[in-house]
């Protein structure tokens, strides 16, 4: 071995060595995804090609599974078990509930198996490991717009347009979808890649919880349920001030203008509020414990 070889291992040798994941903080991480957003751009545009490559259809299949799946919840729940008694153009209110949920559920259905479906690159490259649950986030938001756009449409169509000032709900119920989505995913993309039951589990507990929120029947069912079998008032709080529930109801408020204020929970605008800031806290808390995680996650794949 040379000497010049010899001196450049003595100098490598006196290099500290830094973990990636300890050494990286939360406004670093944020700025190296920053730094790396066109890679982020095109691993969304590479999840939304790849959903509806080789098929005939291509992207209408967005507009068609929702639509299907408006026509079921209709005619099965609205018409046949009758839930759409009391509730005054069920059509939109349930349409409304089911688009912000799908939000939600691809969201967390991609993101869970973010890191997993890109191994090649996790094991090959390094870029920030957060980009891949964010790209999954990224192509779930496209297929809410396109959906968000025919729940208009619908409006307009059954002659209930949203102009009121409930339209207003829309942000933070659109907000708080987000930030849960997002710290859950962060979570559960890290756990997934040292516990694979995880990403079967997740399709488990979105399918409890969408029939858990307010989707298919009323609030005030939920309430007068808890009333008539003596359920403690604190059982109903915590079902009311759940973040998917919160969303729910605020899209409820935006589109469903037949609704009245005695249709939703007392202070929803500033329950929404509080919620938001806990996810806004569980979102640092989250990537705090995917920093953790990461370091083996060459080794685990």
């Amino acid at each position: 071995m040379t000497d010049s070889a010899l001196a450049r291992f003595a100098r490598l040798e006196r290099e500290p060595l830094a973990p990636i994941a300890s050494g990286t903080g939360f406004v670093a991480s944020v700025r190296a995804v920053w730094a790396h957003r066109q890679l982020l751009a095109l691993l969304v545009r590479r999840d939304i090609k790849a959903r509806y490559k080789d098929s005939a259809l291509g992207l209408l299949w967005v507009l068609i599974n929702p639509i299907v799946q408006l026509t079921v919840y209709y005619v099965v729940m609205g018409q046949f078990l009758q839930a759409a008694r009391g509730i005054p153009d069920f059509a939109i209110y349930i349409f409304s509930g089911l688009t912000i949920y799908a939000f939600f559920s691809e969201m967390l259905s991609g993101s869970t198996g973010s890191i997993v479906a890109n191994s090649g690159l996790v094991k090959k490259v390094y870029v920030p490991r957060e980009i891949f649950p964010l790209a999954s986030i990224g192509s779930a938001m496209f297929t809410f717009l396109v959906q968000l756009a025919v729940l208009i449409a619908a409006c307009f169509i059954l002659g209930v347009p949203p102009f009121s000032m409930g339209l207003i709900y829309f942000v933070p119920a659109v907000g708080l979808i987000i930030v849960y989505g997002l710290a859950t995913g962060l979570f559960l993309s890290a756990l997934n890649v040292y516990l694979r039951d995880v990403q079967y589990l997740t399709q488990v507990v979105l399918m409890l919880a969408m029939w858990a929120s307010p989707i298919v029947y009323a609030w005030t069912m939920v309430n007068r349920v808890f009333d008539e079998f003596g359920f403690p008032a604190w059982l109903l709080e915590i079902y009311t001030n759940s973040p998917l529930t919160l969303a729910v109801l605020g899209f409820h408020r935006a589109f469903w203008v037949s609704g009245s204020p005695a249709d939703y929970p007392p202070h929803l605008a500033l329950r929404m509020a509080i919620a938001f800031v806990i996810g806004l806290v569980l979102v640092w808390a989250c990537q705090r414990l995917f920093a953790r995680l990461q370091g083996n996650f060459a080794q685990e794949l």
